[in-house]
């Protein structure tokens, strides 16, 4: 009889749905949600998932394809242009780190030996969690986003030497074994990364080119997890991390015309997998481990959470960083990583470290996990508090902007400097009308000023951000950002600070058009449906109507806030709307069967108000019926087309058809 059994995945997808729900309820981050539901799934505690090799190994696969997201950020001139950061910063990191962790221990008892695994394994940050939470924040492309990164990939080297030091040192190995497999790896090294480099670069855009010429999605999905997995398996035979492999990869892939379409596709199993990479993390958390060394367990955490913080933070400012950037950057990396748990799994096994020390260390890493979220939440505030000088050149950069924009009056305050603002910028350039832009990506940001273009970097959520910029001398006000809830934050603080202020933003969701109205913006802009009017526009012209005409058609549907266009039928291409907040108005019809619940009812006893609905018409055969009186009685194979929420839709479809 086959032993195996779904209740235990049952149950742990059971958990984690209720544990992600209830953090994003609380606001709290979704990995602590995974988190828990290891540690309760786990051998602490109820055993629903053996404990075994291959649950770590699939939990490894959702880091590879983050690393592989994560180098789609990235390319070949960034990362040598990065190479201070990661040679110089990285290096030193691991270098000072260890050192200094390892003296610590040897003061408090413990042998050299002992005291360099769990060095190593202490010295890593988690790539998984920083990443992620960087990504959310849209910091990646931040002078300090780019110095974690840095690190983090310095740290992803290291470990080919560190795993084979450990070994050596725990006399498994002499010193001249030590040395030739440090140069065997150092040359696989180079030569496995060199050969990606080189001969990915010109294979990879022609691989995807011919793939993509089949016009296939499913063979397009399957290449990209070819690429992902194929170059993180190459790397892992040549003894290097799978990670590591999986950001090649993705570097490559940067500069090609597909890198969107690869993210989009990628997106789906690496946030599955990297949630059950959570998991796998939370199983490794030992009770008794922590109430049984509880003084150990404190003792490294602090090395984690305060001695690495200072190291990053020291190396970084002696490097002529900011206070503010090095500051931020010791706060992401002060923090155990996931290579942490194979470096202290492999010592243990060669007796490299007692079992009382890896319990206590393994409990200290994992601890320091579960707190960064709430570190790095807060990290700007924990930045203001912490450094009185990074206050002071946040003043010099809004004195600065002042300056800028002192000349400035009457001028187009644009809040995003992407493909729309700079298209509405360079409009108004040709019109000789003044404009001053906002934009918190700080690479498009120096390109652009340096080209001349009146554009600063400054987020627009903060008002003395708006006023130095400003606010209060503009005409008004032309929000294009891509971040709908960013814009609702910006859009609060801009009308309450001049209610009067005309403000134009763009709005990617139709569902905005309406929130955005309701805050008091003059206009908000669909883009979907300014797009769609258009190009009725053209269909109307082609079909003889007069310039006239159809200028009175388009204008009377925007001056009513697009409400003819209320309520669009909804496929499978369009419905992420809904299940992101569930509030999405949409068109739907169904048929009246012969025994539903509704027929012979008059369509003044449908409760269309109780469902929040709204009936459009009826189809009887082949007449449409607009408009029907309360009297109107529905017969079977009417067609009853109706708008609202989907939620709603299907309650009330539900109802018709059975009364209940």
């Amino acid at each position: 009889m086959n032993e195996f059994s779904l209740a235990p995945i049952v149950i742990v997808l059971l958990v984690s749905v209720i544990a992600v729900v209830l953090c994003r309820k609380f606001n709290i981050p979704s990995m602590l949600g995974y988190l828990l539901v290891g540690f309760l799934a786990g051998p602490g505690m109820f055993s629903l998932i053996p404990k075994s090799h291959a649950t770590d190994y699939l939990g490894e696969i959702g880091i590879v394809f983050l690393m592989f997201s994560i180098g789609l950020e990235f390319s070949l001139p960034k990362l040598r242009a990065m190479r201070r950061l990661v040679f110089g910063l990285g290096g030193l990191q691991v270098g000072i780190t260890m050192l200094s962790v390892i003296g610590i221990l040897m003061l408090t008892g413990v042998p050299f030996n002992w005291a360099f695994a769990v060095s190593g394994a202490l010295a890593m940050s988690s790539t998984a969690i920083v990443s992620r939470i960087l990504s959310e924040k849209t910091e990646l492309g931040q002078t300090h986003g780019q110095m974690v990164m840095g690190v983090l990939l310095m740290q992803d080297i290291a470990v080919v030497p560190l795993m084979i030091l450990i070994p050596a040192l725990s006399g498994n190995g002499g010193e001249g074994s030590l040395w030739a497999a440090l140069g065997l790896a150092g040359l696989k090294m180079l030569i496995t990364l060199g050969v990606l480099f080189v001969v990915g670069s010109k294979v990879m855009s022609r691989w995807f080119r011919l793939v993509a010429k089949r016009k296939s999605s499913e063979l397009f999905m399957i290449n990209v997890l070819l690429v992902t997995l194929g170059v993180a398996y190459l790397t892992e035979l040549e003894g290097l991390s799978m990670a590591l492999g999986a950001f090649v990869a993705g570097m490559l892939l940067s500069e090609t015309e597909y890198r969107f379409q690869v993210e989009d596709d990628i997106r789906p199993f690496r946030d599955i997998l990297l949630g059950f990479f959570f998991i796998t993390v939370g199983m490794k958390l030992d009770v008794q481990a922590l109430i049984g060394g509880w003084q150990q367990v404190l003792m490294l955490l602090a090395i984690l959470l305060i001695l690495k913080a200072l190291v990053v933070f020291a190396i970084a400012f002696k490097m002529r960083h900011s206070v503010a950037d090095s500051l931020k950057t010791a706060l992401y990396l002060a923090q155990g990583g996931e290579f942490g748990f194979v470096m202290l799994a492999i010592s243990s096994q060669i007796n490299m470290v007692s079992l009382e020390l890896e319990q206590a260390a393994t409990a200290a890493v994992l601890l320091s996990m579960i707190i960064a979220p709430f570190v790095l939440g807060s990290s700007d505030a924990l930045v203001g508090r912490l450094a009185k000088s990074s206050w002071d050149m946040k003043s010099l950069d809004l004195h600065s902007m002042l300056v800028e924009t002192m000349s400035k009056s009457d001028h187009v305050l644009v809040i995003g400097f992407g493909r729309g603002g700079q298209t509405v910028g360079r409009v108004l350039a040709q019109e000789g009308i003044p404009y001053f832009a906002l934009d918190l990506d700080i690479a498009r940001v120096q390109v652009a000023r340096s080209a001349g273009e009146p554009v600063s970097f400054g987020d627009a959520k903060r008002r003395e951000v708006l006023e130095a910029a400003g606010l209060g001398r503009a005409k008004m006000v032309v929000v294009t950002l891509n971040n709908m809830h960013e814009t609702q934050h910006v859009l609060d603080n801009v009308l309450s600070m001049y209610p009067n202020m005309p403000v134009y933003v763009r709005a990617t969701n139709d569902d905005y058009v309406k929130t955005f109205t309701e805050m008091g913006v003059e206009e908000a802009v669909s883009d979907t449906k300014e797009t769609s009017l258009v190009l009725a526009s053209y269909a109307m012209l082609g079909n003889g109507a007069s310039y006239h005409h159809v200028h009175q058609t388009i204008t009377n549907i925007r001056h009513s806030r697009y409400a003819s266009l209320e309520g669009l039928f909804v496929g499978s291409d369009d419905g992420a709307g809904f299940w992101e907040n569930g509030k999405t108005v949409c068109r739907h019809a169904f048929s009246l069967v012969q025994d539903a619940y509704i027929v012979g009812k008059t369509v003044g006893e449908l409760p269309l108000e109780a469902y929040g609905i709204k009936l459009l018409f009826i189809r009887r055969r082949t007449a449409r019926i607009e408009n029907p009186e309360s009297s109107f009685v529905l017969e079977s194979g009417d067609i009853l087309v109706i708008v609202g929420r989907k939620d709603e839709i299907i309650s009330f479809e539900n109802w018709s058809l059975q009364g209940s």
